[in-house]
């Protein structure tokens, strides 16, 4: 029973006893019983009045409260007009109005964050309370190859009970899934540098903020490949430039001691004259490597800016396998195209993509090469040119799979080679034509005994 009820139960009760004692005058005294009565009677009248006017404020209270609860912070409760109600009315209009200001504030602010998280380009991801994603934004989704993640916990793609977008093949997937458990596993307040199946590094860090008392975890990921990689190539171009100055000073000094020295060789005995110069001759030669070995590096550390013109893929390819069909049949060797669609010509310098692909074709080749030396027979390196709609894809594929366990990213570190006495100059002449033509390339196994290294050349005008 409400507070109304109760007191207006009273009201009525008490008044209805005092009837009942009046009526004792009705015989004695029956004026002063219709006195009495007229005087209960007034008395009951005013009570409900008072009645009504103190439980005012409750119905104020109630229509305060059906307004926060619908939230119309918008809305005001009229005056009425009395002194202590309208010190009530005004506190809860003053209430909603700060409601309202801090509601439109905090929209405002809302919005701002949304349109300032799409724009951005690292990817945010926040969770909820139980560690489900809350909130995501565009780069997060195209990165991960999620779709739909709100209400999932990151571990629910790992554990296969959510799917990735339908539109990645098996590489992207395993490259997602990989880049999620290194997210997952991320601690709180760590901000670490990862790197995913194809060679790309990030930097993510796990934070947290508190909403309601609660501590909720958030991720930012920020992707560093190309910073990272035009920081690595301005150190290796001073490097080199400083070992060229050395070297070739060195080189051109030695030469031409060594040119001197062979004018001796007449005073010497006939025997020894002959060693005299064997040995000279032999410095020389490893001179002159020298020599070409630093040319190899400042010839990529200087290497021009592209110069494009429309290009035929498949023309182009067809000429690195006419040169090396020899070698191939005579070390039993398969080479040849494994596919080759028609393709649109495209936006390339010709000359410094020549030498890319010849030089991942030479590597390729050598790769089974080397398979073959040590024992595994047969081999085969097969291109593949595939259209995937105004794009082409260009893979070359060798079935030596020696790339192992290999991290991705170090296979297009100068400097390092998977060959014996490799001297990891080819990769990084590969890595910097493609660069400066910003075609996306990877390289790594297929997982079915064969390795893959595939160039994507995106349609774009001249």
């Amino acid at each position: 029973m409400t507070l109304r009820r109760q007191l207006g139960a009273y009201l009525l009760l008490l008044h209805l006893l005092l009837f009942g004692a009046a009526a004792l005058l009705l015989i004695d005294h029956p004026v002063w019983f219709v006195a009495a009565e007229a005087l209960l009677l007034a008395s009951l009248a005013l009570g409900i009045v008072l009645l009504r006017r103190a439980l005012e404020p409750l119905g104020y209270t109630r229509r305060f409260h059906d307004l926060l609860q619908d939230g119309h912070y918008a809305n005001r409760l009229a005056v009425p007009g009395s002194r202590e109600l309208d010190e009530l009315v005004t506190m809860f209009n003053t209430m909603l109005a700060a409601l309202h200001r801090e509601r439109l504030a905090a929209g405002e602010q809302q919005g701002f964050l949304d349109r300032l998280l799409e724009a951005t380009p690292g990817a945010v991801l926040v969770f909820d309370f139980d560690g489900a994603v809350s909130l995501v934004n565009a780069s997060a989704l195209a990165l991960l190859g999620i779709a739909a993640p709100q209400g999932r916990p990151l571990a629910a793609w790992l554990s296969g009970s959510a799917v990735l977008a339908p539109r990645l093949d098996a590489r992207a997937r395993e490259r997602s899934l990989d880049l999620i458990a290194q997210l997952d596993a991320l601690p709180l307040g760590d901000s670490s540098l990862l790197t995913d199946l194809e060679g790309r590094r990030y930097r993510a860090q796990r934070g947290q903020f508190y909403d309601r008392g609660f501590a909720r975890h958030f991720l930012m990921v920020e992707e560093l490949t190309a910073e990272l990689e035009d920081s690595e190539r301005a150190t290796y171009a001073k490097l080199v430039r400083v070992l060229a100055h050395e070297v070739n000073n060195t080189v051109a000094a030695t030469r031409s001691v060594l040119d001197s020295l062979l004018f001796y060789r007449s005073q010497l005995t006939v025997s020894d004259a002959a060693d005299f110069a064997t040995a000279i001759e032999a410095v020389k030669r490893r001179n002159l490597s020298l020599g070409e070995f630093i040319d190899r590096f400042t010839r990529v550390v200087k290497m021009p800016a592209p110069e494009l013109r429309p290009t035929g893929i498949r023309e182009m390819v067809d000429d690195i396998l006419w040169l090396n069909r020899e070698q191939c049949a005579s070390r039993g060797i398969r080479l040849g195209w494994r596919r080759c669609d028609d393709a649109p010509a495209v936006a390339l310098d010709a000359q410094l993509m020549e030498g890319a692909l010849l030089n991942i074709v030479k590597n390729a080749i050598e790769a089974v090469a080397a398979r073959q030396a040590a024992g595994g027979g047969g081999g085969h390196v097969e291109l593949s040119l595939e259209r995937d709609g105004d794009a082409a894809v260009l893979s070359v594929f060798d079935s030596a799979d020696l790339l192992g366990e290999v991290p991705p990213r170090q296979l297009f570190t100068p400097f390092f080679s998977t060959k014996q006495g490799g001297q990891g100059i080819g990769l990084m002449f590969v890595r910097e034509v493609l660069m400066r033509h910003g075609l996306a390339y990877s390289l790594a196994a297929t997982g079915q005994g064969e390795t893959r290294f595939t160039i994507r050349f995106p349609a774009r005008d001249v």
